[in-house]
């Protein structure tokens, strides 16, 4: 039975490259043509926002978020989209070997809004954005792209052994602009 759906539109596709660049991350399990794209967040912080995913992602899924128990008591609340051909783009587009890498992208305002509500954080004067994950090029590649896409300054911050983009200071407010609109109102503690 084909598990595929239509294309994505142009919202989906940016939703699911903020997610990529966030906690979302592409599998094809072997003996499957197609990726599919897993959503997994804490139940008790992020329900709402899991839920918003699920709306914007609904026809590319066949069932609804469920809970379920994950590592040290934690009550984890995820669903999985169903295979598609798009997703195996995205997939051979953002990773190498297994491990997830930054191409060079066009990164629009949504993929950046939710990129935020996966991994940023407020402090102090302004906001990280946690790519502790990705490799020193990768990392780079997202700075330079935020400077020329959006003139929006930042660097590398070390976090304990890795390191994380932080937003400058003399871009904060620039950054936030971008994306206030977009963020859905249980992530909008994060902007502080």
């Amino acid at each position: 039975m084909d598990n595929t759906v239509g294309s994505l539109t142009q919202e989906q596709e940016s939703i699911i490259i903020g997610l990529l660049l966030g906690d979302g991350y592409l599998r094809i399990m072997p003996g499957r043509k197609n990726a599919f794209l897993e959503i997994n967040h804490s139940i008790i912080n992020e329900k709402d926002y899991v839920d918003w995913k699920y709306h914007k992602l609904k026809e590319l899924v066949k069932s609804s978020p469920r809970e379920r128990k994950g590592k040290d008591r934690r009550i984890a609340y995820r669903f999985f989209t169903r295979q598609h051909p798009e997703l195996t783009d995205l997939y051979l587009t953002f990773y190498s070997n297994r491990k997830k890498i930054i191409p060079e992208l066009n990164l629009d305002p949504l993929m950046i809004a939710v990129w935020f509500m996966d991994d940023g954080s407020k402090s102090y004067r302004t906001y990280y954005l946690n790519t502790q994950l990705f490799n020193h090029q990768s990392q780079k590649r997202l700075i330079w792209m935020l400077k020329k896409q959006f003139g929006i300054n930042s660097s590398l911050n070390r976090d304990k052994k890795y390191y994380r983009i932080r937003i400058k200071q003399n871009s904060a407010e620039k950054f936030k602009k971008l994306i206030s609109v977009l963020v859905i109102p249980t992530m909008k503690y994060k902007l502080g």
